[in-house]
């Protein structure tokens, strides 16, 4: 301690010492992107698992959304983490395409838990996700939707991608319950006429695109369906149109586990139980109040 209380008072190796302590935290992560250079394949939507106190709070997150007992919610995350024939269909889907040089083979969904677990407590008829890559959001939606049809509750799920080779990992069993949408996403939005009861926006990672999205299917929300952002720690789309249609909003951020990505999370609007919806205002009107 005396040592200490010395180093202190010599501003240079006080100084050099702080600096160090900072870069050891960056330190480590280089020896992660080290191993992750030789182990991945993968060069954007990186894919990793949470850590086992991260998904406790993630499940802590979805009780309170979707107004379900926690341990209800962790039966169902304990269900997808070990579902191996989810596991082995995408281990298999990508070793067979030719983009899968580009994607590794275990199925890692992190934050994607949370849209599995919604899948599941909600029973949805409709499910829309826009951006849909290699389509490992997809299978895990679906796979959903085959659970939620063994138990009498059909539903199906369409997602969106502009790019026509997304989604590959949609197929077999899990394309009965699925369908991809080619083409700029708001269009298809607008085509789309169903009721949706869990919309999940993971395409054009831009405020302005991701807020137009939500203007497109608003009256196509209900007082029960949840809207999720996978872009909710890049900007505030969600968190605006949560305030515009007097909806809750929480945003839950992901830790990943052994992996240099820093992580993104989820922005959940809903409305909840102990809430009477007001009325809803013209969203010009309401964007006014924002800025106030």
């Amino acid at each position: 301690m005396r040592i200490l209380a010395l180093l202190k008072r010599i501003w240079l190796l006080y100084f050099l010492r702080r600096l160090w302590n900072a870069t050891t935290v960056f330190n480590f992560r280089y020896w992660q992107i080290l191993k992750w250079g030789f182990s991945s394949r993968e060069d954007t939507n990186y894919t990793y698992d949470l850590t086992e106190d991260n998904i406790r709070y993630l499940a802590s997150t979805l009780a309170l959304v979707l107004d379900q007992e926690y341990a209800a919610v962790w039966k169902y995350i304990e269900e997808i983490r070990s579902d191996r024939y989810l596991q082995n269909h995408v281990a298999q889907t990508v070793g067979k395409s030719p983009l899968g040089r580009f994607a590794d083979r275990k199925a890692l969904f992190g934050r994607r838990l949370g849209w599995y677990v919604a899948a599941r407590v909600l029973k949805p008829k409709t499910v829309v996700e826009t951006g849909v890559d290699k389509g490992l959001g997809s299978v895990l939606l679906c796979a959903a939707l085959l659970r939620n049809r063994d138990e009498g509750f059909d539903g199906h799920y369409y997602g969106t991608d502009i790019n026509p080779k997304a989604g590959y990992l949609l197929d077999g069993a899990y394309k009965e319950v699925g369908t991809i949408l080619y083409g700029d996403s708001i269009e298809s939005l607008r085509n789309l006429n169903e009721p949706i009861d869990l919309f999940i926006n993971d395409s054009d990672h831009s405020s302005e695109y991701e807020y137009r999205e939500y203007v497109t299917i608003r009256d196509r929300l209900h007082e029960k369906s949840i809207v999720l952002s996978d872009n909710a720690d890049m900007c505030t789309a969600l968190f605006r149109f949560s305030r515009e249609t007097n909806r809750q909003f929480l945003f839950f951020k992901e830790v990943p586990a052994d992996h240099w990505f820093p992580g993104a999370g989820i922005g959940f609007s809903f409305f909840s139980n102990t809430r009477v919806p007001e009325p809803k205002r013209h969203l010009a009107e309401s964007a006014t109040m924002l800025e106030v």
